[in-house]
């Protein structure tokens, strides 16, 4: 795994390799691809997610994703990241580091999708095991927490092999296709990925 960032923190112009994958930050080019693949995708991603906008998957939504994106990253407070298959740049999810909190915690919030075609292939796990030490190392993280609704079975798999610690459970933490979800909630140190 190898990590490319310019020198200045706030650029979008990080690349993360991982094994047989790639995370880059959201380009405009990456309309067409990101809307077909969400378009075919939602009902598999409809119960894990917030309520979709009417608009959400026209180019201009999409712009206005990518300026929020940028200017999250600017601030920093988020990360926002695409997954591709490195072998031939196939559009595969996305993954998000939100919630950066700076000072005394040094913690962010781990969020992903992954595409309908592309799930179960073991992609997200590559993808987590390549982004995990770029925020211990490159962002300066001391944690990263990361939730999922209990019966989402998959994602509590995903997150206890990537080193995850289930710590509690939160009521009612998120809403999730317009109603109010409990959340199992996890953590990992940047501790265990130096073990």
């Amino acid at each position: 795994m190898a990590f490319f960032r310019s020198a200045n923190p706030t650029e979008q112009s990080t690349v993360v390799w991982g094994e047989g994958v790639k995370l880059r930050a959201p380009l405009m080019g990456d309309y067409p691809a990101w809307a077909e693949l969400r378009a075919v995708s939602r009902e598999f991603l409809t119960p894990w997610e917030p309520t979709w906008p009417a608009d959400d998957l026209t180019r201009g939504a999409f712009r206005r994703r990518l300026r929020r994106y940028a200017d999250d990253q600017r601030a920093d407070v988020a990360y926002a990241f695409l997954l591709f298959r490195s072998a031939d740049d196939v559009l595969l999810g996305g993954l998000t580091i939100a919630n950066v909190r700076r000072g005394v915690a040094q913690a962010g919030t781990l969020g992903y999708w992954m595409g309908a075609p592309h799930a179960g292939q073991g992609y997200m796990s590559a993808a987590l095991q390549a982004v995990l030490p770029f925020c211990y190392n490159e962002l300066g993280l001391h944690r990263v927490e990361a939730a999922c609704i209990p019966r989402n079975e998959p994602s509590i798999r995903l997150l206890e092999k990537s080193g995850f610690t289930r710590e509690g459970m939160a009521k009612e933490y998120l809403c999730i296709n317009g109603v109010w979800q409990d959340h199992l909630l996890f953590g990992r140190l940047k501790a265990q990925s130096e073990t």
